[in-house]
């Protein structure tokens, strides 16, 4: 008997020692008010974190072959993908992330790509050379560089940069515009110098003379210009219509320099392919029978065809146009999802994108205009998992206080894995001129799939996607309509046989950040929980302090904080100035190096709930900016999220 009950006691304790068993947080990560992390959920976790996402970066011009993004150890680097199905190649290896990359478009010998320090935005230029992995500075140290283009022919590349507050003691932004042969960096000639940090999207004419560029002011309001190189000269195209602002994007050449391809909302509540006459500044539609925006889209002067991607609820839907007639062409079928990376491959009838869905983690492939082949690349899903099993995106309807409808996505657990009401985590996307759209929401499958949690993503208003006036609904003084929407959700919840609407916790990031404070302070008795990601506390302590190139940006998105009625607002939707209302655990989560949204925005909201005797959960990432790309940092970030959720929601 006493063996029997020494084995027992002996059995108990190596299980609490295997259940007392904790995950190490990364060293960067500064933790408040947290409790420790079981390591069973990192293990449980681990499978839902491997999925190496690939995105189509640059066709290398005389090869079928290209650069991807992808991840290599713990954050996403260049690789080289020397045809379909090749296991891609690392090229850059580097602690920080490098997400873009360009090959010298005639011969392929380098490529130009950015990279920054810490996600502190500040981005400088450099060239790889292919044959000796040499890696050579383009641009001033200490600037943020942005816009590499190369003209056709390969010799020259445009480039922007701006001044970082540290060495701008006057906090104005300044764009300067730059030229520079990447093999002779130290020729580098400035084109022009800017106020503001709106200007970008540069194109080359085809003879390299010119350049277009965009101007931008506002989600609503942006212009075209047209420079000469040589000389630095430069004028502005497009004019404001007498009634409205105009949203012009993209501008590129055509093939005899004396038009340019855009997208221009100009007449109509979405944006649409339009050939613009520099003459005269005239637009001609080219795609108005089709009734949503056009999101993006390639020009390929050797085949004489536009690729271009509209957004239809969301999916992305690719077509094709023909430059020569000016028609629509027939277009490829594809599997639902969201596009990105949309480029033609130099003389060539093959165009590649990057798509992903609700099952794909994201993929690149290519497809042949003239065959009608489509020709997949890359696989970044996880052989362990079977994503098959992860639910399908439904589209959600619900009527707001005004009798607005408002859309989102239902992401469902399996109800015969999972019966009865789900507990719900309502994400909230940030910008806030972005949309959720129906993709790949890679670990967050872990809450319906493995915890049976219901996950919502709402399109509240001010989306994009939506229209143009739907994307001013929320400017302003109309700020918290877009949170009223969110209380409107609440509201169709409770009428939804599969959904708990007393079990629900609100997400978010950025703005979204801000949507999820401003919610646990208007719905506090609606809510379990909320998690806070590099979210604003207060708009004026936010627009005092972000970096200098986005403030006239963002003040005509918020409103001026100089102004002081619009001030006296501002203070009065501030979270920070409601924090008593915050009665439900908040976790707050933020990186040191943000320049978007300064980490002071969240040192302050976590301050003053504290005091008010709120649970708050606290998370600073001192190698990270606006989100954490650092896989060691997000791995247990999400875990925390997954511990923070199992609390709050339990019933």
């Amino acid at each position: 008997m006493k063996k029997k009950t020494l084995l027992c006691v002996a059995a108990t304790v190596a299980a609490f020692s295997l259940h007392a068993e904790t995950l190490a947080p990364p060293k960067a990560l500064t933790l408040e008010g947290m409790p420790p992390i079981d390591a069973a959920i990192a293990t449980a976790l681990k499978p839902y974190g491997e999925f190496r996402p690939h995105a189509l970066l640059s066709w290398h011009p005389t090869k079928r072959e290209m650069l991807v993004r992808r991840r290599l150890q713990a954050t996403n680097q260049v690789h080289l993908v020397a045809e379909p199905g090749a296991v891609p190649q690392p090229l850059t290896d580097f602690p920080n992330a490098v997400s873009g990359a360009v090959f010298q478009p005639t011969r392929g010998e380098y490529f130009v790509f950015p990279i920054a320090e810490g996600g502190n935005e500040v981005y400088r230029l450099n060239r790889f050379d292919l044959a000796t992995k040499k890696v050579t500075p383009l641009s001033p140290d200490g600037e943020r560089a942005g816009d590499a283009v190369f003209n056709r022919q390969g010799t020259r590349l445009v480039y922007t940069t701006m001044l970082v507050d540290k060495n701008n003691p006057d906090r104005k932004a300044k764009t300067t515009v730059h030229l520079v042969d990447p093999l002779k960096p130290a020729g580098d000639r400035v084109l022009g110098r800017f106020d503001g940090g709106g200007w970008g999207d540069f194109h080359f004419s085809e003879d390299g003379k010119r350049l277009a560029f965009i101007e931008y002011l506002s989600a609503n309001e942006s212009y075209v210009w047209v420079m000469d190189v040589a000389t630095g000269r430069k004028r502005r195209v497009t004019k404001g219509d007498k009634d409205a602002t105009v949203a012009v994007a993209n501008p590129v050449f055509t093939r005899d320099g004396r038009g340019l391809f855009a997208t221009s909302d100009r007449g109509s509540e979405f944006r649409r392919l339009v050939l613009i006459d520099i003459a005269s500044g005239r637009e001609r539609v080219l795609t108005g029978g089709i009734e949503h925006d056009v999101d993006f889209f390639d020009v390929s002067h050797d085949v004489h065809k536009i690729a271009f991607v509209t957004n239809e609820n969301g999916s992305h839907v690719l077509r094709f146009f023909d430059t020569v007639t000016l028609k629509e062409q027939p277009r490829p079928s594809l599997f639902e999802g969201v596009v990105s990376g949309l480029e033609w491959r130099h003389k060539s009838p093959e165009v590649g994108f990057s798509i992903a869905s609700a099952r794909t983690a994201g993929d690149v492939f290519s497809y042949d205009y003239r065959t009608n082949k489509v020709t997949r690349w890359t696989n970044g899903n996880n052989p362990d998992l079977n994503t098959s099993a992860f639910p399908e995106p439904r589209t959600i309807r619900w009527k707001s206080f005004d009798g607005r409808e408002i859309t989102g996505f239902l992401y469902a657990p399996d109800p015969a894995k999972f019966p009865g009401k789900r507990p719900v985590v309502v994400n909230i996307h940030g910008g806030p001129e972005a949309q959720f759209q129906p993709g790949f929401i890679g670990r967050n499958n872990y809450f319906p799939v493995e915890l049976g949690i219901a996950m919502i993503f709402p399109n509240v208003r001010g989306s994009a996607g939506f229209g143009k006036t739907y994307l001013k609904l929320d400017n302003g003084k109309s700020r918290e309509d877009s949170v009223k929407d969110i209380g409107a959700l609440f509201d169709w919840m409770r009428d939804q046989p599969d959904l708990d609407a007393t079990r629900v916790m609100v997400a978010g990031g950025s703005y979204g950040g801000y949507m999820s404070l401003a919610v646990s302070t208007n719905y506090a008795d609606r809510i379990a929980g909320s998690i806070d990601i590099v979210g604003i506390s207060s708009f004026v302590t936010f627009l005092e302090h972000t970096e200098s190139y986005r403030r006239d940006l963002r003040r005509v998105e918020y409103g001026d904080e100089r102004d002081p009625d619009m001030r006296k607002f501002l203070e009065s939707i501030a979270p920070l100035n409601h924090a008593d209302r915050i009665t439900k655990p908040l976790f707050v989560v933020q990186g040191r190096n943000d320049p978007r949204v300064p980490y002071t925005e969240a040192e302050q909201i976590v301050a003053t709930v504290k005091k008010n005797g709120t649970p708050v959960w606290f998370m600073m990432a001192a190698d990270e900016g606006h989100g954490y790309a650092k896989k060691p940092n997000s791995d247990y970030l999400f875990a925390s999220m997954v511990e923070f959720a199992k609390q709050v929601l339990k019933p």
